[in-house]
């Protein structure tokens, strides 16, 4: 049942001979058995795709319930023993500001459990958890697959900065409509930002000299002094201390960022669970903290 599970959630049998350790040959000749042992055909095989046939499909809900139960329950038994243990993957993006929280409690995490190993996978789009093996994803990207379980955890406060030396060269903006007349940069040209204070809302189109989708390469150039940019508050508050970079028009807000944790299954072994309760704490902590304001270096 477990070996049929792995081949029909990869639709490979290379896939799922990878993460059984075992010989594709062997992996399929096991399949074959079984479906002669039923009478039923399960899977359709072509030289190019693998699918499940009417019978895999209802065959394949039912066991894979049973499989994760039987899963859970042994990882419960071995966590009641020693704790939570094993190989433990998971995507985490691009993101600086998330990147910045996730290495303090991943550190944390590592430290109350010692039997669990920790490999990160940094990603610039949307985690496959399948074809990637990763037990979980964090996210700031809302997933498209709909049989995916995403728990949303946090709302990161974003802002707009810039450096002192361009500040100088063109101006502080005292509004969003002023920022039409300044160099932004952005990952597209242009870009619309939506800001909110209070009641109110307002909806501006930006641009600039450099374009770029990298937050890291945003950055850099707004250090620089190329222009203003929009950045998570925690991930720049150094920058902020040091005087390095300055908010302007820190009375409107930008949308905050999201961020979700994402697994295949609610059905979680030991160690995925106590993760996830773990970091939910602390990330959800994130949202009220990123509201406080920012302090900038004394001048």
């Amino acid at each position: 049942m477990a070996l049929f599970v792995e081949v029909a959630k990869r639709r490979s049998f290379s896939q799922a001979a990878l993460v059984l350790g075992m010989p594709v040959s062997s992996l399929s000749r096991r399949i074959t058995v079984f479906e002669t042992a039923i009478g039923l055909r399960l899977l359709d095989r072509t030289t190019r795709r693998l699918t499940l046939t009417s019978y895999g499909e209802a065959y394949f809900a039912q066991a894979t319930r049973l499989v994760e139960e039987a899963q859970r329950a042994y990882d419960d038994i071995m966590a009641e023993a020693k704790g939570p243990s094993g190989l433990l993957k998971i995507a985490v993006p691009a993101d600086r500001g998330v990147q910045e929280h996730l290495s303090t409690i991943i550190s944390d995490f590592a430290n109350g459990n010692e039997h669990v190993r920790l490999q990160l996978g940094v990603g610039h789009g949307p985690a496959d958890l399948m074809e990637d093996r990763h037990d979980l994803a964090l996210t700031v990207e809302t997933p498209r697959e709909t049989s995916l379980i995403v728990r949303k955890v946090a709302a990161l406060a974003n802002g707009v900065f810039a450096a002192p030396s361009y500040l100088e060269d063109w101006g502080r903006p005292m509004s969003p409509q002023d920022l039409i007349d300044h160099n932004v940069v952005v990952p597209n040209q242009p870009t619309n930002w939506s800001f909110v204070r209070g009641g109110e809302t307002a909806s501006v189109a930006v641009s600039g000299q450099i374009g770029c989708n990298a937050p890291s390469l945003m950055r850099t150039f707004a250090l620089a002094g190329h222009g203003l940019f929009a950045a998570n508050l925690s991930a720049i508050r150094a920058d902020i201390a040091s005087g390095a970079l300055e908010q302007v028009i820190p009375d409107w807000t930008l949308q905050p960022t999201p961020v979700y944790i994402v697994t295949t299954s609610r059905l979680l072994p030991a160690k995925v669970r106590s993760f996830i309760d773990f970091a939910t704490r602390r990330l959800s902590l994130l949202s009220d903290a990123a509201e406080a304001p920012v302090q900038e270096a004394a001048g």
